[in-house]
């Protein structure tokens, strides 16, 4: 508070909750305010944004918006080209760092499919489970919810797993009957 009051500025906004927390009012409150032309002052970067990015959008949208920005123990001033190439950058390396986070995370998702790792959400139901609500379908007395309540599953999980369903269970019918084969003639020699 000293800094800041030492800095010259007018209105002072501060969080008395922890910055880890997404929910910093007087943050919103401080960005509400500030008009064009006005220069937000902070003490450190740190009291400003939880991670670089969140630093930077906060930076970028503020400069958006025609207003300055500084940081009082970084000696870093937006409002001056020097201040502004600084921030750039920051904004640059951290750019760079997703890039590489990004390029990381596909190589090992590629290497884990090379390997025949299964990727992604598990399925619901499986194939045994798909010919057993198939056949308990074909009974008239059965309903889908009973159904999905016997095999620990949703609704539309049904649905989603007996696409044919949907039609109705006359499509159901259709599409799980197997045609008959005709049957072999027998020639009386």
């Amino acid at each position: 508070m000293h800094a800041l009051n030492t800095a010259g500025c007018i209105r002072i906004f501060s969080d008395k909750k922890s910055g880890k927390n997404a929910e910093r009012e007087e943050l919103w409150k401080a960005l509400a305010y500030l008009r064009e032309g006005d220069t937000l002052v902070v003490p450190s970067l740190d009291r400003l944004g939880r991670s670089i990015q969140d630093l930077i959008a906060i930076v970028s949208g503020l400069r958006k918006r025609g207003v300055g920005f500084t940081s009082l123990h970084e000696a870093l001033d937006t409002t001056t080209p020097g201040g502004r190439l600084v921030f750039h950058v920051f904004a640059a390396l951290a750019e760079f760092i997703r890039e590489l986070i990004v390029q990381g995370t596909n190589e090992g998702l590629d290497a884990a499919r090379a390997r025949g790792a299964r990727l992604g959400r598990p399925p619901a139901m499986t194939e045994e489970q798909v010919r057993h609500a198939r056949d308990l379908l074909a009974r008239p007395g059965n309903t889908v919810t009973s159904i999905a309540k016997l095999l620990g599953v949703s609704r539309n999980t049904i649905y989603n797993y007996v696409p044919e369903l949907k039609g109705g269970r006359l499509a159901l019918a259709e599409a799980t009957s197997t045609p008959e084969l005709p049957q072999p003639t027998r020639s009386e020699d």
